[in-house]
């Protein structure tokens, strides 16, 4: 197989595009850095077409691989045939691959191995052959053996039928075709096992739908289901219709002693051998396409949780809500430091509310606080009524935000929070968090392992090492595009950066701690076992702020630095020009790109990204997210009423639908086929994203069940 062809052919780009982006991923490149650093090379292909390829080419490298192994075994069996390698060389699929080796496979004692082992294969080829002109009870009588255990004629011809079913079950033609009707005409059922039980599954008690028409949540619950023994879900397939297919292929000739006996041998090889391999191979496979779909969705939504916009500027109050234990507060300046935590108790069963409102009011007048962070857990509606009395009681204006507090525990109690904050406790180190989510998301939520963030389904059914794998690429190309300040980074950040390992994290803070800030990039090579080819990665996602070289402020490659330099001096500016906050109007002093980036010796695409860098030197392309909503009142489920308008931030998009937060504590689920009325969608992130400030409108409300239906329909979306 041409894997370069196949893969031009799949992502539908270029042949010299694939061709650059696999030489450059064989010479150990990342995937950020090939992204950002070689647009030349590889026509501009972003992280997202970078990262298919990079999975498909290992998947079309193993093909390859196991091809070869395949036809070195059947070779070394001696029953390598020119047309058989033909047909393993164009499979395309590891499936196919398996179904062509199958007949040549080592097999375990089956019971066709055992009625072979007692000699009865001549009488399977007499049946096979269908010529015979006695009945079989005679013919078999020939290979009855007291010796080899076959007793009687029957035994004889019953072990013949297994030779002739496992021969049937082997041939990879008819299990190619089987397998097709199956998916194409295919049903999978559900029964409970339990009509009467009560539980999250009930629309599955009688289910069937069309194996084609799944849907990647439907496949994953069903799964869920038969796991946790509610379900019981099998697959039904055409089976007349390939018994039929399979006797027109067995039964050759009018015989009337060996029909009955090949139309017995043709069901007994679809219903012991071939059904139920089948059956598996598609569970699998719909399986595994709809945890890729997952975490595909999954991916988008952890995207947009780290790429929310930070609250840059503000003393932030965090606060983990509970009852007996306490909420517990911390107050994080600016820059992130905490500066004091304390525990009050205004929930149950305690509700000391003035003795908290007291603390909170000496806070918020001593750090000068503007906004409190409030986790959405437990007491969290308890203690967002305080807030909301405690505010209409302060002279100054202060601000509350709910914040998904999904994974701040696993965080407090991790080894990473331990060496953060030796002092506090786990409800401490919890608030902090919370805090630091509102002020930067992104340095916050990568301490977290991307599984516990909350923001995917069925997560915990998957494969965790391709789901693992997923969302890391995902976090990696997120702190990438933002860049992270080399003097302030935690390790845990640094980690994700292009190039930089766990173990090269560490060494950089070390070395920051030994040595002071960083004032030059260059310096990174002095960092314990960071050689060039790990500096080159990295080097244009670290940013130095007050260095030596302002161009180390920005995501301008060293590389690029004598090309940037030039530039500069041929337009004029100098470096205190570049410090003061960027050359605005630069790209408009640009006449002719070609021509300036022949004279510079960099390519146009490179030049451009110079020039837009330049003009705004470390820009956050998390600023043109939308900013969380900022409240300053309480909305209790009760006080929902329909048709009642509000506006809400997306928490999670999943296959069926979005859920939306509009401040009540439950967030609200907006059906796929209540979010737009423009066109037709087939999956909810095509209209919306995590995070996305949406207007909504209440359809219904049930208090008992805790569900609220809303509609995005007809309602001006911003």
């Amino acid at each position: 197989m041409d894997i370069l062809k196949k893969l031009t052919e799949e992502l539908g780009v270029q042949r010299w595009q694939t061709e650059a982006a696999v030489k450059l991923i064989d010479e150990g490149n990342t995937i950020p850095f090939i992204s950002r650093y070689r647009k030349e090379a590889t026509g501009s292909l972003n992280d997202e077409v970078l990262r298919n390829l990079n999975e498909r080419l290992s998947y079309l490298r193993n093909l390859e691989e196991k091809k070869e192994q395949v036809l070195s075994s059947i070779r070394d069996q001696g029953k390598l045939t020119e047309e058989l390698e033909g047909q393993i060389r164009a499979a395309e699929t590891l499936v196919v691959v398996d179904d062509l080796y199958r007949p040549y496979r080592p097999k375990r004692r089956t019971r066709a191995a055992i009625a072979k082992e007692k000699g009865l294969e001549g009488l399977a080829d007499l049946i096979r052959l269908q010529m015979t002109k006695r009945p079989l009870e005679e013919e078999a009588l020939a290979y009855v053996s007291e010796e080899k255990g076959v007793l009687t004629p029957e035994e004889a011809i019953d072990g013949a039928k297994d030779i002739l079913a496992e021969a049937v079950s082997d041939e990879a033609d008819y299990r190619i075709y089987i397998r097709k009707l199956t998916f194409d005409e295919g049903k999978l059922i559900s029964t409970a096992k339990d009509e009467k039980a009560e539980s999250v599954y009930e629309m599955y008690y009688n289910f069937e739908e069309p194996l084609k028409k799944l849907a990647g949540h439907r496949i994953l619950a069903l799964n869920r289901g038969e796991a946790e023994k509610v379900l019981t879900v099998k697959l039904e397939a055409p089976e007349e219709r390939i018994l039929r297919f399979l006797e027109k292929k067995v039964i050759v000739r009018e015989n009337p002693y060996t029909e009955p006996v090949l139309k017995a041998v043709v069901e007994d090889s679809y219903k012991r051998l071939i059904a139920p391999a089948i059956e598996r191979e598609l569970r699998n496979d719909l399986t595994e396409k709809a945890e890729d779909g997952a975490i595909r969705v999954f991916g988008k939504n952890l995207e947009q949780l780290l790429m929310q916009p930070p609250i840059a500027g503000q003393v932030v109050l965090g606060w983990d809500p509970a009852f007996r234990t306490g909420c517990k507060l911390a107050v994080v300046d600016a820059t992130g430091k905490v500066m004091d935590t304390v525990v009050i108790y205004p929930t149950a069963p305690q509700n000391k509310v003035a003795e908290a409102k007291a603390v909170l009011k000496k806070l918020i007048s001593r750090y000068h606080i503007t906004l409190i962070s409030v986790g959405n857990g437990t007491a969290s509606r308890e203690s967002e009524m305080v807030i909301v009395e405690l505010l209409k009681e302060l002279p100054v204006k202060v601000q509350y935000v709910i914040v998904n507090e999904a994974g701040a525990s696993v965080y407090s109690a991790s080894k990473l929070a331990t060496e953060e904050f030796p002092e506090f406790d786990v409800g401490q180190r919890s608030a902090a968090s919370i805090a630091r989510r509102l002020q930067d998301p992104l340095a916050e939520l990568v301490k977290i392992d991307p599984k516990s963030i909350g923001v995917g389904q069925y997560q915990h059914d998957m494969n965790q090492k391709k789901l693992s794998e997923a969302l890391a690429g995902v976090v990696e190309d997120c702190v990438n595009k933002v860049g992270v300040d080399l003097n302030t980074a935690s390790a845990s950040l640094l980690e994700y950066i292009s190039g930089i390992s766990k173990t090269l994290a560490k060494n950089i803070v070390l070395y920051r701690d030994a040595n002071g800030r960083f004032t030059d990039r260059r310096q990174l090579l002095k960092v314990a076992k960071l050689g060039p080819k790990a500096y080159e990665q990295c080097a244009g996602f670290m940013r130095i702020t007050g260095g030596s070289n302002p161009l180390d402020a920005t995501s301008v490659h060293p590389e690029s630095y004598e090309a940037a330099e030039k530039l500069l001096a041929s337009m004029g500016y100098s470096h205190a020009d570049l410090q003061k906050g960027g050359l605005t109007g630069l790209s408009r002093k640009v006449k002719d790109i070609k021509k300036l980036a022949d004279s510079l010796g960099v390519g146009e695409i490179t030049l451009q990204d110079i020039v837009k860098e330049l003009e705004k030197p470390a820009r956050d392309p998390r600023e043109e997210m939308p900013k969380p909503i900022l409240r300053t009142d309480v909305l209790e489920m009760k006080d929902l009423t329909p048709g009642m308008v509000l506006k809400g931030t997306v928490r999670n998009v999943i296959d069926f639908g979005v859920f939306v937060d509009i401040g009540v504590h439950q967030d609200g689920l907006v059906h796929i086929s209540q979010i737009t009325d423009k066109k037709f969608i087939k999956h909810p992130l095509e209209a919306v994203s995590v995070g996305d400030v949406v207007g909504v409108k209440v359809m219904s409300v049930d208090l008992q069940k805790k569900r609220i239906a809303l509609t995005m329909k007809g309602i001006g979306q911003s």
